[in-house]
């Protein structure tokens, strides 16, 4: 259901390190061994998205880049309202949840979910009560 429903596109369930041996930093870093290749489970892409509760920082643009700039600043101003995927990893042991730890249940979290994350919302919503509370049940296992 979590796929389903489309939570995993932002919360990935699976991510995989690099193979060993891959130059990192302009080749300075090598990944080692021991972390090459490892699948972890964090249900977070770890990328920014708009899901209607930025933190309300915006990425300027100098002043000193010039007016060739101009128009970037729409797209800094488009910033404020991202904030990074939270990992779900670990789920199970916050008491307050989302970026800024305004979500105490997770019905509530789920619900503050707005731009991007909308459909996703709304699909949650039209789940029938019992489908809900197998997948809060699935994210109070994390």
């Amino acid at each position: 259901m979590f796929e389903t429903i489309g939570c995993a596109v932002c919360h990935a369930p699976l991510l995989t390190t690099a193979p060993a041996g891959t130059p990192m930093f302009g080749g300075q870093y090598r990944v080692p061994q021991a972390l090459g290749s490892v699948a972890l489970h964090p249900y977070s892409d770890y990328l920014a998205h708009d899901v209607g509760t930025g933190d309300g920082i915006v990425l300027a643009v100098p002043e000193n880049y010039g007016p060739q700039f101009v128009q970037m600043q729409a797209t800094f101003a488009a910033s404020a309202n991202k904030i990074r995927t939270a990992p779900l990893w670990g789920l199970r042991t916050r008491s307050r949840l989302m970026h800024d730890g305004q979500s105490y249940t997770l019905r509530e979290a789920i619900g503050r979910h707005q731009g991007e994350a909308s459909k996703v919302r709304a699909a949650f919503d039209a789940l029938p009560p019992q489908s809900q509370e197998q997948l809060l049940t699935f994210l109070r296992s994390l």
